[in-house]
């Protein structure tokens, strides 16, 4: 259901309420204006007569004298004057006025909600000349007042119908134009979908819909700038990829193909039947020494592309490893570690990437940081709802300006490795400061 049909018939409902609400009112009110009319020109009419005869209450009836008077009553509004004889005979005392036109007389409907169900009747005895009774009759005559309440009920109720006609004409100007910006909104966002985050919308007369556009160009301009981050850390890996290759390759031609080779010339002279038994031994020693040192190759190159201890020992131990490793290789640099037993039972994927995200960050100290010392923390976090692991790594070298630090490669392949854990990543640095990077992973 569009929102436009919505809006619409919302407004229909709430117009069909305010007049049924306003028509009960009406009519409510028609009924007791006419009653009250009624009443009073019955009541003024009475007075009036009752004046008259006690003003000439010493005198008998005169018909001549008071015929016009009577008349002069009958034009009263809403009222029917009439003379009854002895006989019963009943005698109109001027011309019937004269009733509304056809075209001019309200519904039947509405007559029967209006009026009365029964309008006062008031009779009055006179006495004549010749000493005779005779009946004043005044009857109750409202179709004429209920015309005038119709026709003022008409009025109205058109007013009304214009009002709405124009109020439904507005809502649906205003949201035409509504409609429309909604229309460009989600265009643009089709085509962002797509990935082209060089999508923009144009400026918006109506405010909320301008702060949704300038929202959503903020939205893809930093969709555009971490398109272009994850484009250069893929081209980045790729390329560290490739040279990894390139030196598992060569390091695999000089070593294991030269040894090999010697190997294999060594065998072969040893193999001959002139070669005495001194040439033997020390071929054999020489082939013994060359397989000790393939042997070395083979567990470095296998380090680098996996630590085994890590399937075979666990986590805590595969890190106490890579320190005492780097250690050796830096030995100016001191690396503490704290790490609970606890890291061991986490999950393969876990504990291999928090591995690689330690030795990235161990390699950005040794590159960048000109420390001294390196701290490494491990700490789980037991919550009454879930488990957290908490990975923070702080050294006291150079640091840098946070605006900057974010632009390596080093680290937004940390980022990525986090994230993708489900974690939360940061870091906090500032110049000659040193630096620390922290990660909060869910365990469950």
């Amino acid at each position: 259901m569009s929102l436009r049909y919505q809006i619409n018939l919302r407004i229909f409902i709430s117009s069909l309420c305010i007049l049924l609400v306003g028509g009960s009112i009406a009519i409510w009110q028609a009924r007791d204006a006419v009653n009250k009319e009624i009443d009073s020109s019955i009541n003024l009419t009475i007075q009036l007569i009752s004046f008259g005869f006690s003003q000439a209450s010493q005198t008998p009836f005169n018909e001549t004298a008071w015929l016009p008077k009577f008349n002069s009553l009958n034009q009263t509004r809403h009222l029917s004057i009439q003379l009854k004889e002895p006989s019963g005979q009943i005698i109109s005392l001027a011309e019937k006025k004269q009733q509304p036109q056809n075209e001019d007389k309200p519904p039947q409907w509405f007559i029967n909600m209006v009026a009365a169900v029964q309008y006062p009747q008031v009779e009055h005895l006179i006495t004549r000349s010749n000493g005779e009774h005779i009946t004043l009759i005044i009857q109750a005559t409202p179709l004429d007042e209920i015309t005038e309440v119709w026709q003022e009920g008409q009025g109205f109720f058109s007013v009304l119908f214009l009002l709405i006609f124009f109020t439904f004409l507005a809502v649906n100007l205003a949201f035409n134009k509504a409609l429309q910006s909604i229309t460009i909104i989600v265009e643009a966002l089709k085509t962002i979908e797509t990935g082209h985050y060089s999508q923009q919308l144009p400026v918006f007369s109506i405010l909320e819909y301008d702060s949704i556009a300038k929202a959503i160009n903020h939205m893809t301009a930093e969709l555009a700038v971490s398109q272009e981050k994850n484009r250069a850390l893929t081209q980045h890996t790729l390329e560290i990829q490739e040279d990894e290759r390139q030196r598992l390759s060569q390091e695999l031609h000089d070593e294991l193909g030269q040894s090999l080779t010697a190997i294999k010339v060594m065998a072969i002279n040893a193999g001959r039947p002139q070669t005495d038994k001194a040439n033997t031994k020390q071929a054999i020693d020489s082939i013994v020494s060359i397989c000790d040192h393939l042997m070395t190759v083979v567990r470095s190159m296998m380090h680098q592309l996996h630590p085994l201890v890590l399937n075979d020992l666990g986590l805590k131990a595969t890190l106490e490893d890579l320190i005492n490793h780097w250690s050796l290789r830096n030995p100016q640099l001191e690396i503490v570690i704290d790490c609970p037993v606890e890291v061991d039972a986490l999950e393969q994927k876990i504990s291999i990437q928090l591995f690689r995200v330690i030795q990235e960050c161990l390699t950005n100290t040794v590159r960048h940081a000109q420390a001294s010392k390196a701290t490494i923390s491990l700490k789980i976090d037991h919550l009454e709802t879930r488990t957290y692991l908490r990975l923070k790594v702080t050294d006291n070298g150079q640091g840098c300006a946070n605006d900057k630090v974010k632009t390596g490669f080093g680290l937004l392949g940390i980022k990525e490795r986090i994230n993708s854990l489900g974690g939360e990543f940061g870091i906090e640095s500032q110049h000659q400061s040193g630096m620390t990077v922290f990660a909060i992973i869910p365990l469950q």
